[in-house]
């Protein structure tokens, strides 16, 4: 189920999905560690005797953000119940603590009782052994601990800070064992059972008692959890937050992020308000998937666990060059800064990155083998990430010219990994060796790759001249003209009339053709390798046009033929596959390069408007969707996505200026 409002600050992310149930709490790295991984944390309801969590179907729900903020804005309401609900919840953008403020209104025409109900169905560090939640009087709150994880849940009934403070009642107890399902179904009649402690496989509940709401009146009740790795860490927080009243928190959090985006005014041509406010929803996103440490992390959905019991939170660099691509675009240094050292950091003595990493830095699981299928050492890289970082590397140089930053990682980034690139060619064909592609299936020679590694080298050869070593300068543009004219030599197929998107050399010197049409060769041209202008990418570009377009009222571009990735069984395999958003961006990336005039490069506001009506209502970007129905599919949000989109959207701003 997609991640349908992500709230975090760098260190805490916390996502709630489409029926506004809570289901990941990452802590102390965005990505890691999941101390609720894909499990349902209930919030309820209770008033006269009936009772509902949030997940009913009887709720009309609307999840969305509020403007220009990481903070949400819920609306919720229940005919049976005659209750409405406006909830907002945000994890502060300094300390490791979400606030949520729960305004209920009473739509009865009498005065009733409202108790409001969370559920904890923590797995601290991952799992559920040895967990302890327990009952602490004088917080008047529970804590829950291992190690050195400790989580405080607590609350105020009321809007004056220090009045009314601490749950009204709980419950704490066993779960996945001996049939127990845990402590949410005690809830469910309204009164906690007040276990004082429980420990192993367990969870948590509090009550947040609002009495005597009256007729069309309302309350409002707040929910803490402060999350560190100490009793006092925890402690502390929850007197901060009682001392300064749970508003604040909200307030100075939702004021943070709307400074946040709008730091600089955001030219935006001739674009419609609705696409400009789903571009700043994409940089707010892109956010709080970005670990204050450097790891910008691909996507943190844990139900992606059902297909490969793995997840996506974890920091490929490709994806994290091109999402610190978007945001050097949109003038925020930071976050690509911290980026470029993380990359420095994990950097192997080889000058190449691996497959993945972990938000602590270390390395992240991976299938990519280290020999091939006839038991020959080979490395399991996808060289385009470490091409990507040397291409962003520069563009970070170009914006602020900050020779402070590069000069640490000039040596470790630069010259190592612009050297490997040039080690790692065939000496006969000088195209790059083999290497994973970036959908991480194939073995071989790709295009994709080729124009990623043709945009590194170029960038390196630009530091290295700069930095008065032009030997290697001089090197490093001839490798990439020798790499270019190898693309056009191997990859140019004069009988299909278009690029390939793979080639693979034998032993022998013998090549197979890979000749299915892929949307990743766009990477011929993305990086500058070749003009949108040349008639071969033309060409190619039409033919993934005619080929690769879904043909059903969702539309959107596909990977590429015969995708099986995600695939629903009611999908015909006359479909190419799923519509992607990446791929879809990519076709307006070109469209918008193309354009001669700005009523051409108005018409390709299509492809921009695609990516807002197939978002979710918050403004969050699936990796996919389904090419029938237009659902989400596979994990929500991907930070690609959003990062794509912010390229066009940025591509078109420029194409606009250019073509007065």
């Amino acid at each position: 189920m997609p991640r349908d409002i992500p709230v975090g600050n760098g260190s805490m992310l916390v996502t709630f999905d489409r029926v506004y149930q809570l289901r990941d709490i990452y802590f102390p790295y965005v990505g890691s560690e999941n101390h609720c991984p894909g499990e349902i944390c209930r919030t309820g309801v209770w008033v006269e005797g009936a009772f509902a969590w949030f997940a009913d179907p009887a709720w009309h729900r609307t999840i969305r953000y509020q403007d220009d903020s990481i903070v949400t804005d819920v609306r919720l309401s229940h005919d049976g119940l005659q209750l409405a609900l406006t909830s907002n919840d945000a994890v502060d953008f300094d300390r490791n603590l979400l606030v949520r403020r729960i305004t209920v209104e009473n739509h009865a025409p009498q005065a009733r009782e409202i108790r409001l109900f969370f559920h904890y169905d923590l797995h601290i560090e991952g799992n559920e052994v040895g967990d302890t939640f327990a009952y602490h009087p004088h917080l008047g709150a529970i804590v829950a601990y291992k190690r050195r994880r400790y989580f405080l849940m607590s609350g105020q009934v009321g809007e004056v800070a220090g009045h009314n403070v601490g749950i009204s009642s709980w419950a704490t107890g066993l779960k996945e064992v001996n049939g127990l399902e845990g402590t949410w179904k005690d809830a469910e009649d309204g009164v906690l059972s007040r276990n004082p402690i429980a420990q192993g496989s367990v969870d948590g509940t509090i009550a947040l008692h609002a009495p005597a709401v009256p007729a069309g009146g309302q309350a409002v009740v707040y929910h803490w959890l402060a999350l560190g790795e100490s009793y006092k860490d925890v402690h502390d927080l929850d007197n901060l937050v009682r001392e300064r009243g749970p508003e604040s928190f909200l307030r100075r959090t939702h004021d943070y992020w709307r400074l946040w985006a709008n730091k600089e005014p955001i030219d935006a041509a001739d674009l419609e308000p609705h696409l400009v406010e789903r571009y700043k929803r994409s940089l707010l996103v892109m956010r709080t998937q970005i670990d204050n440490h450097g790891a910008i992390i691909a996507a943190n959905d844990t139900d992606i666990l059902r297909f490969s019991r793995d997840t996506y939170s974890y920091m490929w660099a490709r994806d994290g060059a091109l999402v610190a691509a978007a945001l050097l675009r949109a003038d925020y240094q930071a976050p690509v800064t911290n980026f470029l050292r993380f990359c420095a950091d994990a950097m192997t003595s080889g000058g190449y990155l691996l497959h993945k990493y972990n938000p602590d830095g270390s390395l992240g699981s991976s299938w990519h083998p280290w020999m091939d299928p006839s038991g020959a050492e080979q490395l399991p890289i996808q060289e385009d990430e470490t091409a990507l970082v040397l291409y962003v590397m520069w563009e970070h140089y170009k914006k602020y010219r900050d020779i402070e930053i590069v000069r640490p990682l000039y040596r470790t980034i630069v010259t190592r990994s612009a050297d490997f690139l040039c080690r790692y060619r065939d000496p006969v064909t000088k195209l790059p060796l083999a290497s994973y592609d970036l959908w991480e299936e194939r073995h071989g020679v790709h295009a994709f790759t080729v124009g990623a590694v043709w945009a590194g080298l170029r960038a390196a050869a630009q530091f290295t001249d700069l930095f008065g070593e032009a030997r290697r300068s001089a090197m490093y543009e001839t490798v990439a003209e020798e790499i270019r004219t190898a693309a056009v030599r191997y990859l140019w197929a004069s009988d299909l009339n278009r690029f390939l998107r793979m080639v693979v050399f034998d032993a022998e010197g013998g090549m197979q053709r890979d000749e299915t049409l892929d949307s990743a060769i766009a990477g011929l041209w993305l990086f500058g390798m070749f003009s949108v202008r040349d008639e071969r990418i033309r060409a190619t570009v039409d033919a993934i046009r005619r080929c690769l377009w879904v043909p059903t009222k969702v539309g959107g571009c596909a990977r590429y033929e015969g995708d099986s990735y995600q695939r629903w069984s009611d999908v015909p395999a006359s479909l190419p596959g799923n519509p992607w958003v990446i791929c879809t961006m990519w076709l307006a990336q070109y469209a918008i390069a193309s354009a001669e005039t700005r009523s051409e490069l108005a018409a390709t506001k299509e492809h921009l408007s695609w990516a807002c009506d197939h978002g979710l209502p918050s403004g969050v970007l699936p990796e996919q969707v389904h090419p029938l129905t237009g659902d989400p599919l596979s994990v929500s949000p991907l930070t690609w996505s959003h990062a794509a989109y912010c390229l066009a959207f940025q591509d078109y701003v420029r194409r606009w200026h250019d073509l007065a």
